[in-house]
C-alpha cells in the first residue's frame, strides 16, 4: 500500500508530518457523506435518522446489542462514560501512561466531579492483572478514608503504540468481574490495534469482557466523530444521556456528527484506513531499523513508532521537514505516527535523511 487510499494530495500536505493523525485531512468519502447529511431539515439533537441507525450498525459490526451515543471528541467521550461509572468518591484505575491520565486536561475528574485517577504499572503501556488486583485490594485499608476503586480503564491501542491482545483484556477483566468494577476501553486507536490484532470487533470488546468502548474515529479520517458504545447493560445510558447534554456535548445537528460513524463502517472503510496507516507505520519502523541510526523502544502494533534517535540525528530531521514529537521527559525518545494519508514516499522520504 504505497499510496493512500482515497487522498488528493495538495501544496499543503508536502512535508514529512508524523506528529499525529489527528492532523490529517478527513478523507473523502466522509466529506462525501457529510454532503449528503447536509440536504434538507433533520430532527434535532440526535434524534435524526443516522443518529437512530447507530445502535443497528454497530450491534451489527460488533455481533451484540449495542447503545450508541455520538459525540464530536474522545475526551468528552471517556469523561462522560467514566463519569458515569464511577462516583465522586472513587477511583479509577489506569497505567501512568494513559490518554485520561496525562492528556485530557483533567476532564475525567472534572466529569465525575471529583473521581481520583490511579496509576497502576505495567509494560509497554499496559496494565499489569497482578498489580491491578493488588492495587484495588489494598484500597480498602484506611476505610472511608480512601478512595474506592470503582472502574478500570484500558487504552487500546496504549499510549506506547502497543496493543492490547484479547486474551490480555481477558485476564485485566477477570480482575474487574471478581470484584465488581466495570472495564472501560479508550479506544482512539481502536481501529488500528483491531487490524493488528486481526480478529473480531467482538473479539477485542465485549467477548473479552470490555463494558463501555469509546470508539474513536477523528483520528482515522473522519472530521470530528466519536461514540461511546455500551456492550449489554443498559442501566448507564439514561445516565450518559444526561451527562452528555449536562457537559454541553449534546449537538443540535448530531447527524453530521452519526453521518461519519455510518461512512466510516461503509464497505469496512474504518479497516481499510488504519490497515493503510499501520503498513505506513511498519515500513517506517523497518527503515528506522535498517538505517542502524537508533532504535525502536517498543513493538509497533498500530500506526505509532517509537525510537530512539542521536540528537544530531533528530535536528538533521527537522531540517529536513520532518515534524515528530520528542516524548515529554526526553531528548532522544521520539514518536511518530502514520495515518491514511501518509504516503509510502513521504516515509521513504523520512528514512532516506535518517540514512544519509
Amino acid at each position: 500500500m504505497g499510496q493512500n487510499p482515497g487522498l488528493t494530495r495538495t501544496s499543503l500536505a508536502t512535508s514529512l508530518n508524523f506528529r499525529s493523525d489527528n492532523e490529517a485531512p478527513a478523507h473523502p468519502r466522509i466529506l462525501e457523506a457529510l454532503a449528503r447529511a447536509n440536504t434538507g431539515h433533520a430532527t434535532a439533537y440526535a434524534d435524526d435518522d443516522w443518529s437512530l441507525a447507530l445502535d443497528e450498525r454497530f450491534s451489527e459490526v460488533f455481533g451484540t446489542a449495542c447503545r450508541v451515543l455520538p459525540l464530536a471528541t474522545g475526551t468528552a467521550g471517556n469523561s462522560i462514560a467514566l463519569a458515569e461509572l464511577c462516583p465522586p468518591w472513587g477511583a479509577i484505575l489506569c497505567h501512568p501512561g494513559a490518554h485520561i491520565h496525562n492528556d485530557e486536561g483533567g476532564a475525567p475528574e472534572f466529569y465525575s466531579h471529583g473521581a481520583k485517577l490511579v496509576p497502576v504499572p505495567g509494560d509497554q503501556g499496559k496494565l499489569d492483572p497482578r498489580a491491578l488486583a493488588g492495587t484495588i485490594d489494598s484500597a480498602g485499608v484506611h476505610g472511608v478514608h480512601n478512595v474506592k476503586p470503582s472502574v478500570v480503564s484500558i487504552t487500546q491501542a496504549t499510549e506506547c503504540g502497543t496493543a492490547y491482545y484479547p486474551d490480555q483484556v481477558q485476564a485485566i477483566s477477570r480482575v474487574c468481574r471478581e470484584r465488581g468494577l466495570p472495564l472501560h476501553m479508550d479506544g482512539a486507536r481502536f481501529a488500528n490495534a483491531l487490524v493488528h490484532l486481526d480478529c473480531s470487533p467482538a473479539e477485542a470488546t465485549w467477548q473479552a469482557g470490555v463494558d463501555v468502548l469509546v470508539f474513536g474515529a477523528s483520528k482515522n479520517g473522519c472530521l470530528a466523530a466519536e461514540a461511546i458504545v455500551v456492550f449489554g447493560s443498559t442501566d448507564w445510558i439514561e445516565g450518559m444521556e444526561r451527562r452528555r447534554k449536562r457537559g454541553g456535548h449534546l449537538l443540535s445537528k448530531m447527524r453530521y456528527v452519526s453521518a461519519q460513524l455510518l461512512a466510516s463502517m461503509d464497505d469496512g472503510l474504518w479497516l481499510e484506513l488504519a490497515g493503510h496507516a499501520n503498513s505506513m507505520a511498519a515500513r517506517l519502523a523497518e527503515g528506522i531499523e535498517s538505517a542502524k541510526t537508533g532504535r525502536l523502544e517498543w513493538p509497533v502494533e498500530a500506526n505509532e513508532v517509537f525510537a530512539r534517535l542521536p540528537e544530531d540525528t533528530i535536528g538533521r530531521l527537522r531540517e529536513a521537514g520532518g515534524q515528530f514529537h520528542v516524548w515529554p521527559g526526553s531528548t532522544d525518545l521520539v514518536r511518530l505516527v502514520c495515518s491514511f494519508a501518509t504516503t509510502g514516499s513521504e516515509v521513504d522520504r523520512f528514512v532516506d535523511t535518517l540514512d544519509a
